[in-house]
C-alpha cells in the first residue's frame, strides 16, 4: 500500500521556523523525485520545492528561495522541508508528492499557519 504521511505542521509566529517531514512507504522512494506543494485558501496548489531522487538537484519557488530547504533521506524513505523566516503568506496546507517526471503520489497534507 502506497503511503505518504506528512507531519510537522502547526501554528508559528512570523519569523519562526518549522520542519515538515514526509514518510513514504509502499514504493521505491529512492527512484522518485520528491516535492512539496502548498495550497492556500482560494488559491491554486503551487510547487514549493522539489529534489531529484539522488538529492543532487533542488528547485524552489521564487517566493521561498533562501528561506526554505528541501532534503531527503533515502535510507528512511523520507523527504523534508525546513522552513525558516516564515511569513503570513506561507499559510497553507502543505502536501508532499512523489513522481518520476510529474507528481503521481500525494500525501494528505499538513496545515501550516503563520500568525501572531
Amino acid at each position: 500500500q502506497v503511503q505518504l504521511v506528512e507531519s510537522g505542521g502547526g501554528l508559528v509566529q512570523p519569523g519562526g521556523s518549522l520542519r515538515l517531514s514526509c514518510a513514504t512507504s509502499g514504493f521505491t522512494f529512492s527512484t522518485y523525485t520528491g516535492s512539496w506543494y502548498r495550497q492556500a485558501p482560494g488559491k491554486e496548489r503551487e510547487l514549493v520545492a522539489s529534489i531529484t531522487n539522488t538529492g543532487d538537484i533542488t528547485n524552489y519557488a521564487r517566493s521561498v528561495k533562501g528561506r526554505f530547504t528541501i532534503s531527503r533521506d533515502n535510507a528512511k524513505n523520507t523527504v523534508y522541508l525546513q522552513m525558516n523566516s516564515l511569513k503570513p503568506e506561507d499559510t497553507a496546507v502543505y502536501y508532499c508528492a512523489a513522481g518520476k517526471k510529474v507528481p503521481v503520489l500525494w500525501g494528505q497534507g499538513t496545515q501550516v499557519t503563520v500568525s501572531s
